[in-house]
């Protein structure tokens, strides 16, 4: 699977770059995760889906993160909710099908909170909603929260890549001003979410909390005991194309 060279908008925060593949609707949309990009292995295995499918397809990297301009530890959930939205209303037209994951599931309910009209389903792979309300501010050590009150930023070991992860105090902030299980999610439209239960980043359980408070009672959950994060798996992979199937007709 060969990814061609991006394209680019003007952003909030620089230039945004995308790879689009025209085709018929409903659209669909890849919201990445936390550090990753447009290239990984489930967007690219979306790209080709959509070019066997004729589907439209848009892939895009947040401010801060694979091709896009920007450093990524001046990010922040706001920011990157900015990009997205810039994105999809320059780039897409009509309904649209958000695929989220991890930090990208909750980059995509904002975003169909702010354009509800716009949503014709959502699929949430192993979705971080308020994760660093909810996950990662509690289990933190006392000394890491003193570090990040102090230093405005921690350092740590990532399990994802060899460049440490830095969690910002603006990224903790600004988090608390984007938190949307705090009420009901005001998505109808049909919402399927796939999570791994041995998942180190984000537990199962957090996938059933965002499910009890999503307003669509067309909500379906696919738990894979086996399943870690990434969920990039073949048989992960099929489940996806199962699932968009499904829901794109």
């Amino acid at each position: 699977m060969e990814n061609p060279p991006p394209d680019f908008i003007d952003g909030p925060h620089g230039r945004i770059a995308y790879r689009q593949r025209a085709g018929k609707g409903p659209g669909v949309v890849w919201l990445g995760g936390f550090r990753s990009d447009m290239i990984g292995t489930k967007a690219t295995f979306l790209d080709e889906w959509a070019k066997h499918r004729g589907a439209a397809f848009l892939r895009f990297d947040y401010s801060g993160h694979g091709d896009s301009d920007g450093v990524f530890e001046d990010g922040s959930i706001g920011e990157w909710l900015a990009d997205a939205t810039a994105a999809f209303d320059t780039l897409t037209d009509g309904p649209q099908i958000l695929i989220g994951s991890s930090m990208g599931g909750w980059i995509a309910t904002l975003l169909a909170k702010a354009r509800p009209d716009r949503v014709a389903g959502a699929i949430f792979i192993a979705p971080a909603p308020d994760f660093t309300e909810r996950l990662m501010w509690p289990a933190f050590t006392d000394e890491q929260r003193k570090t990040i009150m102090r230093a405005e930023r921690l350092e740590q070991p990532s399990d994802y890549s060899e460049e440490p992860e830095i969690i910002t105090l603006k990224l903790i902030e600004d988090g608390r001003n984007h938190l949307v299980m705090t009420d009901a999610v005001p998505i109808t439209g049909p919402v399927r979410i796939l999570q791994g239960m041995r998942d180190d980043a984000v537990p199962w359980r957090h996938a059933l909390d965002f499910a009890d408070v999503i307003e669509s009672d067309d909500v379906e959950i696919t738990l894979k005991k086996s399943g870690d994060h990434r969920l990039s798996e073949p048989d992960d992979l099929a489940r996806l194309q199962a699932t968009l199937d499904a829901l794109w007709g």
